[in-house]
């Protein structure tokens, strides 16, 4: 069993989770070199929050973040109210927009570019997993929660929206606070939903800095790599092992380098790409035998 553990998914599932978190990095410095004194207000507020805040105030590090560093902003000047002036109360958030002509090329362009958000479920998955201690993979299934997420992505579509996927922000925030009630989660896209018609207040969260939620994405997007390396521990990944370095080096250099394969029209890189190189890996590399005792 130890040996399975070893050569099994957890060595690609592992660097995975850190290249989903250390990828995304850069456009969390992006975000907070805009004005890094609202980046460190942000961050810094979170941390104390989180290292000696108790009860209910550890439970919103990233709530007391924002609002401090907001609260900085506007004393600065950095803060631009003239869109909630001109927001109205209510509106509809999306467009409702017919079909008027159907083609095959776009769907066979997105095929490559949806291997990485669905390792992006597969990886979120797992980290939700690790701080709930409970095994999402098994009960309700990876295969149910990826059609959700199809699913969703089909509704958002119809309804002239976005394309939906699991977003890693939030996983970080799960990880930070350790809220994982489904009862919490159902509430929180219930109040989203309602506060998303509220004109005002949707102009009110667009007025707030890059820099203040650059220093939130530095601690989020950074939790999410740790919990990879906490995925590689757990499965007690033997890291002796040549084949397993082998595995992570090439996924962690793949897609940190920004290697990109294309032919034609078609092009896979960064998570996708280390992804697929990884599962090719872990089936052909010879697997170690273990000396009997």
């Amino acid at each position: 069993m130890a040996g399975q553990e070893t050569a099994g998914p957890p060595v690609v599932i592992g660097p995975a989770i850190i290249l989903i978190g250390l990828s995304l990095s850069g456009s969390a410095v992006d975000m907070a070199k805009t004005n890094w004194i609202l980046s460190f207000a942000s961050l810094i507020t979170a941390i104390l929050v989180l290292t000696f805040c108790k009860g209910l105030m550890k439970l919103v590090p990233i709530i007391s973040g924002v609002i401090v560093s907001y609260v900085i902003a506007i004393c600065m000047g950095e803060v631009d109210f003239s869109g909630v002036a001109a927001a109205s109360w209510f509106s509809c958030p999306v467009s409702f927009d017919t079909i008027t002509h159907f083609s095959w090329a776009p769907f066979l362009y997105m095929l490559p570019v949806a291997i990485a958000p669905v390792l992006e479920h597969i990886g979120d998955v797992y980290v939700v997993s690790a701080v709930a201690k409970k095994d999402f993979v098994a009960d309700p299934g990876l295969h149910r929660t990826m059609l959700g997420d199809g699913l969703a992505c089909l509704c958002s579509a119809f309804l002239g929206g976005p394309p939906e996927t699991t977003y890693s922000e939030v996983t970080g925030a799960m990880s930070i606070t350790k809220v994982t009630s489904p009862a919490v989660i159902r509430i929180s896209a219930a109040t989203a939903i309602c506060f998303s018609i509220v004109g005002k207040l949707s102009a009110l969260l667009q007025s707030i800095p890059q820099g203040v939620l650059g220093g939130i994405m530095l601690l989020l997007f950074g939790t999410i790599a740790s919990v990879g390396v906490q995925n590689l521990m757990q499965n007690k990944v033997d890291m002796n092992e040549t084949r397993n370095v082998i595995i992570i080096s090439v996924m962690l250099t793949m897609g940190l380098g920004g290697a990109v394969l294309s032919s034609g029209s078609f092009a896979i890189s960064g998570i996708g790409l280390s992804a697929v190189i990884g599962v090719v890996l872990n089936l052909v590399l010879p697997k170690t035998k273990k000396k009997e005792a």
